[in-house]
This record gives structure tokens, C-alpha cells and sequence, in this order.
């Protein structure tokens, strides 16, 4: 009898070994054959699920984000103020510091061989923002993307800060001092949504 193979999880499989190798070698230096030898797979077995290293990357954003997503939220769940839910973001990215990191690298480095408007005007990478967005509006209870842009953005400054060797870096300092922020921008500008979301 033949094997069956439940090909979205072999192709998610080979996803998640993808992240190690983009981060040793670079997404510019490696080719689809390296990453075929790294997977131990056949390049024909790594051509059926991803046409181009372009299409494997885009596929890996896809699943990092909602991997991302899910763990930072589960991280955060039962957390019943802001001041609880930036302390529980702090503790997650002390946690998965070293991934965070690599991550950062891996996305900088795949710019860098990238004319900044493909990149600029990628569906999956749009799709993907939005989501990250999207989280962080559900998660404090509001439809602005400006706020959500603004905390997505200093977490990843914070952790391009730590990629750049930057000890000073805190996360969750920092964190506190961003719930501080967000506490007080809220009060002042939407003074119900605190007392609703978190009460």
C-alpha cells in the first residue's frame, strides 16, 4: 500500500528547516541546491513545493507570521491589564531572543538583494503586515493602524538594537516603558477602550 503523504505538512516541515539554513548562509549566498542538500532533499522534491527561492521565502514569511502571531498571544493570554500584557511581550522576547535576531537578519539581508519596491508592493509581505497589525489592534481593542504600526515598529528597532550588538537593550524595560506609553496615550485619547479591554 502506498505511503500517503499529507503534503502541507511535509511542505511546512521543510519550511521550518529553511529558517536555520536562510540564517547561516544568507538569503543572497544560497542557492535552491544548497538548500536542497540542507533539507536532504532532492532539488526536483524542493522545485515541486517552492517554483523559486523567492516563492520558498514568501512562503516562509507566511508561516513565521502566523506562528509569531500565535505565540506572542498565547504568551500574553490571560494577561488582564496593558501593564500585564507588555510585562508578558517583554518575557516573550527575552525567551526567543536568539530567534528574533535571526529572524531580523534573515529579513535584512533579503532586502538588501531586492529593489525596495518589489518588496514595497509584495502581496504576501502587505498580506503579512496587515496581519502582524491586525493582531496588535485586536489585541488592545482598537481599529487604529497608526498605533499598531507605531508598537510593531519599536519592537523591531528594539530588536535590530540587539542584532546590533546594542547592550544597553532591555525588553523588558523597554516593554514597560512602552505599556507606560500606550497607558497614557489611550486614557487620554480613547479613555473607554482601557477600561473595556482590560477591565
Amino acid at each position: 500500500m502506498p505511503k500517503i503523504v499529507d503534503h502541507d505538512q511535509y511542505r511546512k516541515d521543510l519550511l521550518s528547516k529553511c529558517f536555520d539554513l536562510f540564517a547561516q548562509k544568507g538569503y543572497g549566498s544560497i542557492t535552491m541546491r544548497q538548500i536542497a542538500q540542507g533539507l536532504q532533499v532532492s532539488t526536483g522534491t524542493l522545485y515541486h513545493y517552492f517554483p523559486s527561492k523567492e516563492a520558498l521565502f514568501e512562503q516562509l514569511v507566511e508561516e513565521i507570521s502566523q506562528q509569531d502571531i500565535s505565540a506572542a498571544l498565547a504568551e500574553m493570554d490571560g494577561a488582564k491589564t496593558l501593564a500585564e500584557a507588555m510585562t508578558a511581550l517583554g518575557r516573550y522576547l527575552v525567551r526567543h531572543e536568539d530567534y528574533c535576531i535571526k529572524w531580523t537578519y534573515i529579513w535584512v539581508d533579503y532586502c538588501q538583494y531586492q529593489d525596495v519596491n518589489d518588496v514595497r508592493n509584495n502581496s504576501v509581505f502587505k498580506r503579512v503586515n496587515r496581519r502582524y497589525q491586525q493582531a496588535v489592534c485586536d489585541f488592545l481593542g482598537i481599529q487604529d493602524t497608526v498605533i499598531a504600526t507605531f508598537v510593531l515598529s519599536l519592537i523591531n528597532g528594539l530588536i535590530l538594537e540587539k542584532l546590533w550588538c546594542n547592550e544597553t537593550i532591555d525588553f523588558p524595560e523597554q516593554c514597560d516603558l512602552l505599556g507606560k506609553m500606550l497607558a497614557a496615550y489611550l486614557q487620554q485619547n480613547r479613555p473607554n477602550i482601557l477600561a473595556t479591554k482590560h477591565s
